[in-house]
Parts: C-alpha cells; sequence; structure tokens
C-alpha cells in the first residue's frame, strides 16, 4: 500500500504509526515525576535513580543505526512489529516489578524496543505517502507526535504517579501495544517478497559492524553520563577505551564489508550528511531545554511536581497545532532548508527567552509561557527540516538506515549536550557560594538555557549547508536484495 494522498487507508496507517511514536518519546520524560516513588517502593538509592532514565536512552540511543538497517534488511513492518511486541513486553515487565535490577532490565529492553520502532517508522511513512506533499503533511504529523510526546510526558507521569501509582507509567503501554500489533497487518504496506529471506539474509546484515558500532555509541553514551559525577573510575576508563576501541574496528570494517551496516554512499548525500549535523545539534539544544525547564519551576521558581508537568503543557499543543497547520505549507512553499533556519532560530529565540526571564519571582504568564510558546513553535520545524530531507534523499532500500543514522546522531547530541549544559549549570551555581540558594540555582540554569540557545544557531548553519533540492535516487521496489545491496 502506497499512497500520494492522505486517505482513509494512509490516516490509519499514519494514526497508528503516530499514536506508537507518542508512546516511544513518553519514555524519554514520563518517569521523571514518578522517581521519588519509585526509590521509596524498590529501594533505589539516588545512582540508582539516574539508570532508570539512562537504562532507556542509552538503549534507545545506541541501537538505532543497526536496528535502521536492519529495517532494510529484514523489512520495515516486520521490523515494526518487532519493535512493538519487545517494548509491550518490556513495559509489563517494568510495571510488574518486584525489585531494582526488573525494573532496570525492563527499562533496557524498552529502550531497545523503541530503537527497533522508530527507524522502522520513518521508513514506512516514506513508503506509504510517495507524493511529496503527502509526505510532507505525514512527516510533520509524525514530527509532532514526538515533540508532543516528550512535552507532555512530565505532566502525563505527574496524573498517572499521584492517581494510579508509578507502575501504570509503564503499564499504560501495554493495551497500546497490543492493539497496534493487532492492526499493524491491516493499515501497514507488507514488505518486499525479498526482505527477510534466509537465503543471504544474514550475509546482507553486517553483524560486526552492528555489534561494534552499538558497542562504542553505548559506551560513549555511558562515558557522557557518568564521568562528570563519577570522574575517573574504572568504569569511565573502560567507557572511554571501549568507544575509541570498538569505533576503530567498526571503521576498519566499514571499508572492508561487501554491504556495511552504514552504506557509505549515504554520506556522500548532501543532506543526509547535513541532517545527522542538525539532528545532533536538535538533541544538544531542546533536550537539555525540557531539563532545564523542570529543575527552574520546581526547584527555583517552587512548582510542584504536577504543577511544573502542567506548565509545559502549552508546548505539547502549539507543536500540534503548528504542525498539523502551518509547517506542511511552509516546507512545500520554502522547503526544509528554510524550514529548520527558522525552526532552529525559534527555538533559540525561545531558549534565549528563559535565559532573561525567568527567576524565583518570575510570573508564569509573563515569562515562563512567552518563552515556552516561541520555543514550541519551532520544535516541530527542527525535527521535520532536519530529519525528512536525509531520509527521502536515501535510496528506498536504504531508508531504514538512514533514519537510524540521523536518530542516532540526535540521541547522542541529547546526552552530549545535556551532559555539558548541566555541568556548565552546576559549575556556575557552586561558584555563586552560600548565597540565596534559589537565585543561585537560578542564575546557573539560566546560564544553561543561554548555551542551548547558541547550540540552536549553530543549528542554522547546518540548515544553509542543505541542499535545496533532494538528489534523483533509485527506488528499489521489490529488487532482489543482492542487486539491491550492490547498488
Amino acid at each position: 500500500m502506497t499512497t500520494k494522498t492522505w486517505g482513509r487507508g494512509g490516516l490509519a496507517a499514519l494514526l497508528l504509526l503516530t499514536s506508537v511514536e507518542l508512546v516511544v518519546f513518553l519514555e524519554v520524560s514520563i518517569v521523571n515525576v514518578a522517581l521519588p516513588a519509585m526509590g521509596a517502593a524498590l529501594a533505589l538509592t539516588e545512582s540508582g535513580l539516574t539508570w532508570v532514565v539512562n537504562a532507556y536512552q542509552l538503549t534507545f540511543g545506541g541501537l538505532q543505526l543497526v536496528a535502521g538497517r536492519a529495517a532494510d534488511v529484514f523489512g520495515r513492518r516486520r521490523m515494526f512489529q518487532a519493535g512493538i511486541a519487545l517494548f509491550t513486553g518490556a513495559s509489563l515487565l517494568a510495571g510488574l516489578a518486584p525489585d531494582a535490577g526488573t525494573l532496570l532490565l525492563g527499562r533496557a529492553i524498552q529502550g531497545v524496543g523503541a530503537a527497533i520502532v522508530v527507524p522502522a517508522e520513518l521508513a514506512l511513512i516514506a513508503a506509504i505517502f510517495t507524493e511529496p506533499a503527502a509526505y510532507r503533511r505525514a512527516f510533520a504529523v509524525w514530527s509532532a507526535m514526538a515533540a508532543a510526546g516528550a512535552g507532555s510526558g512530565v505532566a502525563l507521569g505527574g496524573v498517572l504517579t499521584q492517581t494510579l501509582g508509578w507502575p501504570w507509567i509503564f503499564l499504560i503501554n501495554v493495551p497500546i501495544g497490543v492493539v497496534a500489533l493487532v492492526l499493524s497487518p491491516r493499515l501497514l504496506p507488507a514488505d518486499p517478497p525479498w526482505a527477510g529471506r534466509a537465503s543471504g539474509a544474514r550475509t546482507r546484515l553486517d553483524l560486526i559492524g552492528g555489534l561494534t558500532v552499538t558497542g562504542s555509541l553505548l559506551a560513549m553514551v555511558l562515558l557522557a553520563t557518568e564521568l562528570p559525577t563519577a570522574g575517573w573510575t574504572p568504569l569511565t576508563y573502560t567507557a572511554a577505551v571501549a568507544t575509541l576501541g570498538l569505533g576503530t574496528v567498526f571503521t576498519v570494517n566499514q571499508r572492508r564489508h561487501p554491504a556495511p551496516i552504514l552504506p557509505p554512499q549515504l554520506l556522500r548525500i548532501r543532506q543526509v550528511r547535513a541532517g545527522v549535523a542538525a539532528n545532533a545539534l536538535v538533541g544538544a539544544s531542546h533536550v537539555p531545554a525540557f531539563v532545564l525547564l523542570s529543575l527552574m519551576l520546581q526547584q527555583a521558581m517552587g512548582y510542584s511536581a504536577l504543577a511544573a508537568g502542567f506548565a509545559v503543557l502549552p508546548i505539547a499543543a502549539v507543536n500540534m497545532v503548528t504542525a498539523r497547520t502551518a509547517l506542511p505549507w511552509a516546507i512545500g512553499r520554502f522547503g526544509s532548508r528554510v524550514v529548520l533556519a527558522a525552526g532552529m532560530f525559534l527555538v533559540a529565540l525561545g531558549l534565549a527567552g528563559y535565559a532573561i526571564l525567568l527567576h524565583p519571582g518570575a510570573s508564569y504568564l509573563t515569562a515562563v509561557l512567552p518563552a515556552s510558546l516561541i520555543f514550541a513553535a519551532g520544535l516541530p520545524a527542527v525535527f521535520v527540516g532536519s530529519t525528512a530531507p536525509a531520509v527521502r534523499s536515501a535510496p528506498e532500500n536504504q531508508q531504514g538506515a538512514a533514519s537510524g543514522l540521523v536518530n542516532t546522531a540526535q540521541r547522542l547530541g541529547a546526552a552530549l549536550g545535556l551532559t555539558a549544559l548541566l555541568m556548565a549549570s552546576a559549575a556556575w551555581t557552586d561558584s555563586r557560594g552560600s548565597g540565596d540558594g534559589a537565585t543561585a540555582l537560578a542564575d546557573g540554569l539560566r546560564l544553561g538555557f543561554a548555551g542551548a540557545a547558541a547550540i540552536a544557531v549553530l543549528g542554522i548553519l547546518c540548515a544553509l549547508a542543505m541542499g535545496t533540492r533532494e538528489p534523483k535516487k533509485p527506488t528499489s521496489g521489490d529488487t532482489p536484495p543482492q542487486e539491491a545491496v550492490a547498488r
């Protein structure tokens, strides 16, 4: 099934894909408010609570490249279903966890499922919506749901934790996952006949490249999250050595393997290169912004956890409205490059507004809300502008790899940006001495917002480096796997 217009079939497929996407990105932030309740119930230390977040981020960020290539080799719908099954089962495991170890295992497997789902979703959208205008509209809605998930997770987590208990932030995923598994064979296009054939499938998937790149990326994120707080320990030394060693093996393997996990022709496409850089900067600016804003509202401005969650809901609402109305028109009228540049400008402007306006006595209506609305208006534009051209410009049989590559860049950028900005914020706060704690904290957080704004400004340069036209690309259709890989 492919469609040039929305149509009933296309709309139903998009609703399925975006509903799953919303749930996947909710899991990035939904646990934040529930962490104290989890700690009390499962006797988690502060370090253990950190790993409730990191266990998901590490596997989600580190596995998308290999998962994207697997979608190309074994089939987009097949991998989408496998990812949902893993994510749903892991959500049930985490929700019923009797101890901390089981909870962390569930979170890690959730991240694996999410890493499989996201590249398959992007490749499915490209396969379903073949006409450029329909693709732009569909991708805009998909991106808005991702941003809405990240923006509304704090509020939903607060409501569920306060009313039903913390296990329900995981258990709520189970019925959604079951429904998605039942509907996916009916609503999503079948995989090409050659996808996943036993003959040659194993050789076409670069297992050594997949293992080494995944290990290197996981070690890199682990190093970025542990080094600022733990310093140089046996764990961080090991992570540093693993990052360099496995990265070197991966690079050598990619040059020699006949069908590498990262096809070299992808990096020769201008839109893909610019999309990778832009996604890293998008992640490094917008993900830290949510963390900084949560800290500012709760610890510096005195909001409760639930009030802080509802305070950021306008971001999710504006995301949806902008993506559904103005964004498809803007991309069709001005192109992805201009939309990405404009979105980065709005994100930078909103972050600068946080840096200037927020302080312990600031009003929500005159300080928090205006900056949030500007920030929210730019988010869908940067997601679509940085990702859609990269996926769309790749050959059809490599769109999974392209989507995995750009999403990996965004997750890694988020981890590194969050680490750098929180370190800078904490250092500035500590330098203020023993004065007013709330004021000193707010000053440090404002510095973090300013740094995030500067990162977003760099994204404008990536937008300018992006070509204005998509290159002509082959369409593999039902091309046999040997021919598809040889291109």
